[in-house]
């Protein structure tokens, strides 16, 4: 026989693990489960309906030939037509080339500007309002009125300013070669002080000695800049990132009220080239087929992204 106090015996009965009861249904009621249930199922079904239902309708249209009154389906005859129509390659180009524009110009200047209006004491508030103020503008007021400052003529605000020193007038938008960079410069201008806000925020969350260790090292502010500022943001610039890439290749409202995709289809975008099937030729399918491409390509960059920066996010 075993001795109750036996070391081995002992060791055994401390190791093994200790069950936890399950909650009973009725335990789970009496703790307001049920309650916290009723409250929160009329959200959950209001979000499926607005947000998953969508996605679900749009996945089957994409897969039918529809005028909303008569119905056929045509399997992948809708994708067929989309990967067949040579605009396709041209928005494509389009869609990228203003990405990487508008990525080089608008992912720097708001870090910039964060950092400058962060080394403000007394006028920090009222830089940063200033630098929020184009967002508050409605985006179609804000492109109309970008729309007149680059009016070909000597009257646009931009021709008039050129014209101070001797040059112009260029033509903007009328320029196939001009007018993504012109819309670039108008989108970063009325998006960018939502970054700003949010980079400032970042900024004032790292902590002052390392800036105080760094200048007593003798670092200068670029270096400072370099190696705490970045650092330390690093977090939330790969999601801005990201954000950016997402919205970028999103571009609608600035294409289509600015030039309607002109020039020669020069500023013609992806957006812009469903609206036109859905709204222009009627055919719903082909311009669901797209927009279904186009989430499908998203979510690949997403997924390649998301790995590619693992290793420096988490770092």
């Amino acid at each position: 026989m075993v001795a109750l106090d036996d070391p081995p015996t002992a060791a055994r009965a401390e190791a093994r693990p200790v069950r936890r009861r399950r909650p009973s249904p009725m335990a789970w009621v009496r703790r307001g489960g049920l309650t916290t249930l009723v409250f929160f199922l009329p959200l959950l079904l209001t979000f499926a309906y607005f947000s998953w239902w969508p996605i679900l309708r749009g996945l089957v249209l994409s897969l039918q030939q529809t005028n909303f009154i008569v119905t056929e389906w045509v399997g992948l005859a809708n994708f067929e037509r989309v990967l067949a129509d040579p605009l396709l390659l041209t928005a494509v180009w389009n869609t990228t080339y203003f990405t990487l524009l508008a990525v080089a110009i608008g992912f720097p200047v708001p870090i910039l500007l964060a950092v400058l209006i962060a080394e403000m004491r007394r006028t920090r508030g009222f830089a940063s309002v200033l630098a929020y103020l184009p967002v508050i503008i409605p985006p179609v007021v804000s492109v109309l009125l970008w729309k007149t400052f680059y009016r070909p003529d000597e009257a646009g605000l931009f021709n008039t300013i050129l014209g101070w020193v001797g040059l112009g007038p260029l033509p903007w938008l009328n320029d196939p070669d001009f007018v993504i960079p012109a819309i670039v410069v108008q989108a970063t201008w009325a998006s960018f002080g939502t970054a700003v806000i949010i980079y400032l925020a970042t900024l004032m969350t790292i902590r002052t000695e390392l800036y105080e260790a760094a200048e007593i090292d003798g670092a200068s502010i670029l270096r400072r800049f370099w190696h705490v500022t970045l650092p330390q943001m690093r977090g939330i610039l790969l999601i801005m990132l990201l954000l950016q890439l997402i919205g970028t290749f999103q571009v609608f409202t600035e294409p289509y009220i600015m030039t309607g995709g002109g020039p020669e289809n020069r500023s013609t975008t992806l957006l812009l080239l469903i609206y036109r099937y859905a709204f222009v030729s009627g055919d719903y399918g082909r311009a669901t087929a797209l927009s279904v491409l186009l989430a499908l390509a998203l979510s690949l960059l997403s997924a390649i992204y998301l790995w590619a920066t693992r290793r420096w996010s988490t770092s």
